[in-house]
C-alpha cells in the first residue's frame, strides 16, 4: 500500500469515528413506532415472496452450453458419425481455406494477419478434437414423413448405434433426439418413437443413458404439450427402472402463439412449469417462425426483424431462470455446385460459393452473439469452421480490453471498500464476468488467459461481481 492511500485510509478512518459517534448521540433520541412483534409479521410474509421469486429466477446455470447442436437425420446417424463429421469439416476447410490468410478473407476478420492466424488454429484444433458440440438425431423435419414401420425400425437402430457410440466414445459431449409434435395429429408418433427409442437404449446399456441426453419437443404451442412429455418420462423411469428426474426435455419455439398467447401474455413461462423441471432450452425455429409470420422463403432470415422481436420476448420472458437459449440455423449451405475433376474455373467458382454462405452464416451467428444467443443450430459439417469462426472471433476481439477493464473494475471496488466508500458500478463488473465465463465455455479463451484478470476460476464460475467483492472484503 502506497503513503498516498495510507494517509487517505487514516482520514477515513477518523472520518469515520465522527460518524459513528454521530449515530450514537443520534439513537438516544430516534422514536419507532412500529413494534417488533408486527414488523416480524410484514417480514415474514415478504421473505416468503422473496424466497419464492429466488426460486423462480435462480440465475444463469455455470456449467458448459454447447455453442451449437447439429441436427441430422436419424435414418443417417451412425455411432461414429461425429468422428466422421468432423472429419469432412476438416477436410472443406482445407478446401477453401488452406491457411489463415484465405481464412482470415473469407470471414473478413479484422485485427490483422496474427488475429487471423490465432482464429484460424484455433478452428483447426477444435474440428480436430471437437468437431460436434451437440448432436440432435432428428425424426422430425430432418427425417419427414415415413411409414411407421420405418420409424419403428429407425428409433430401435440408432438407439443401438447410440448405445455403440458410448461403449466406442464416439459420440458429441452432448446428444439427444427430436421427435415429432405433441400435436392431435402426430402425438402417437412422437411418443411411440421415443418409447422404442429409450427403451432399446437402456436395454442395450443396461440402464445408462449418455451423458447430457435430451429430448427436443418441437413446435410448442400449449402447455399441455410439454405436460405430457414430462409425464411421460415419469412413466418410462418407473417402467425402466431409471432414477426419477433422469429425462430432460428441451422445446423449441417455431410458432408465433409461443410468442403471445390469445390473451396477449406470453405463455413461455408456464410451458417450462408444465415441464416439472425438466426443461433445460428453449431453442428458436427460424424457418417455421418466419413462416408463421408470413414472410416469404427469399426473406426467411436469422437476423430478420420478425426473429428480433421473438429472441427479445424469449430472453425477457425466461432470463435468469436458468433455462439455456439457442437461436436457430442459417439454411445457405456453404457447397460448391461443381463435382468431380474440376477446371480452375470451377475450382474458382466453388470457392466464391463456399466464401459466400460462410461470410453469410458468420455474420448471422455475430448477430445471435450480439443479441446474448450463445448458441445456435447448424445442420452441414461445411458450416462448422464459420461457427467456430464467429464464436472465437466475437470473443477475442475483446479480450485484452476485457482484461484491462476487470482488472481495473476489482481494483477499484478493493480500494473503495478498504476506504469506506460505496462501490455502486457493479452491474459493468458483472457484464465483463459474464463475457469471461461465456468466452471460456466456448473454448475461445483458456484457463490460463481467465487467470490474467487476477480473479480465481471458482470466482469467475461464481457468476457474481457482487459475490467476489463481499468475498474479498471479507478475507
Amino acid at each position: 500500500m502506497d503513503i498516498v492511500l495510507t494517509e487517505e485510509v487514516k482520514v477515513r478512518e477518523k472520518e469515520q469515528e465522527a460518524r459513528e459517534k454521530n449515530i450514537e448521540n443520534r439513537l438516544e433520541v430516534i422514536i419507532m413506532t412500529i413494534p417488533s412483534n408486527k414488523k416480524e409479521q410484514l417480514f415474514n410474509s415478504l421473505s416468503k415472496a422473496n424466497n419464492t421469486f429466488n426460486d423462480i429466477y435462480p440465475g444463469d446455470r455455470s456449467e458448459r452450453q454447447p455453442v451449437h447442436t447439429l441436427y441430422g437425420g436419424a435414418n443417417l446417424f451412425k455411432s461414429d458419425t461425429p468422428i466422421l463429421l468432423g472429419k469432412r469439416a476438416l477436410e472443406i476447410l482445407e478446401t477453401y481455406a488452406h491457411n489463415h490468410e484465405v481464412f482470415g478473407k473469407a470471414f473478413g476478420l479484422t485485427g490483422g494477419n496474427e488475429f487471423s492466424k490465432r482464429i484460424y488454429d484455433k478452428v483447426v484444433a477444435k474440428l480436430k478434437s471437437e468437431a460436434i458440440e451437440d448432436f440432435r438425431i432428428d425424426f422430425e423435419d430432418g427425417y419427414g414423413n415415413r411409414s411407421n414401420e420405418e420409424e419403428d425400425a429407425t428409433a430401435e437402430s440408432t438407439a443401438k448405434e447410440v448405445a455403440k457410440g458410448m461403449k466406442d466414445k464416439t459420440l458429441s459431449p452432448f446428444i439427444g433426439i427430436r421427435i415429432k409434435p405433441f400435436t392431435e395429429e402426430m402425438k402417437e408418433r412422437g411418443l411411440r418413437t421415443l418409447d422404442i427409442f429409450v427403451s432399446t437404449l437402456v436395454k442395450e446399456t443396461g440402464g445408462i443413458l449418455p451423458d447430457n441426453f435430451v429430448v427436443m419437443l418441437p413446435k410448442v404451442t400449449i402447455p399441455e404439450q410439454p405436460e405430457t412429455l414430462a409425464n411421460f418420462f415419469t412413466i418410462l423411469e418407473d417402467e425402466l427402472g431409471l432414477v426419477k428426474g433422469t429425462l430432460k426435455m428441451e422445446m423449441m419455439v417455431e410458432t408465433t402463439q409461443a410468442i403471445m398467447d390469445i390473451d396477449g401474455t406470453n405463455p413461455l413461462y408456464r410451458f417450462i412449469k408444465a415441464a416439472q423441471g425438466r426443461c433445460i432450452a428453449m431453442h428458436f425455429g427460424t424457418y417455421d417462425y418466419t413462416a408463421s409470420c408470413s414472410i416469404t422463403a427469399k426473406y426467411q432470415e436469422m437476423d430478420h426483424p420478425v426473429c428480433d422481436f421473438a429472441h427479445h420476448v424469449t430472453k425477457v420472458a425466461l432470463a435468469h431462470t436458468g433455462i439455456w437459449l439457442s437461436d436457430g440455423a442459417t439454411n445457405t449451405m456453404p457447397i460448391g455446385p461443381h463435382r468431380g475433376n474440376l477446371t480452375p474455373a470451377q475450382e474458382k467458382e466453388n470457392q466464391e460459393v463456399v466464401h459466400r454462405a460462410w461470410k453469410k452464416g458468420y455474420n448471422h451467428i455475430r448477430h445471435s452473439l450480439w443479441n446474448g444467443y450463445y448458441q445456435g443450430w447448424d445442420l452441414n459439417p461445411a458450416q462448422f469452421p464459420m461457427r467456430y469462426a464467429a464464436v472465437y472471433a466475437f470473443f477475442l476481439e475483446s479480450y485484452d480490453d476485457a482484461v484491462d477493464r476487470l482488472k481495473t473494475f476489482v481494483e477499484k471496488a478493493a480500494r473503495a471498500t478498504l476506504i469506506g466508500d460505496l462501490f455502486d458500478d457493479a452491474a459493468t463488473g458483472q457484464g465483463l464476468l459474464n463475457y469471461f465465463l461465456r468466452a471460456l465455455n466456448s473454448g475461445a479463451i483458456t484457463e490460463e488467459e481467465v487467470l490474467a484478470t487476477g480473479l480465481t476460476l471458482d470466482e469467475i464460475r461464481g457468476r457474481s461481481f457482487k459475490k467476489i467483492l463481499e468475498n474479498r472484503a471479507g478475507k
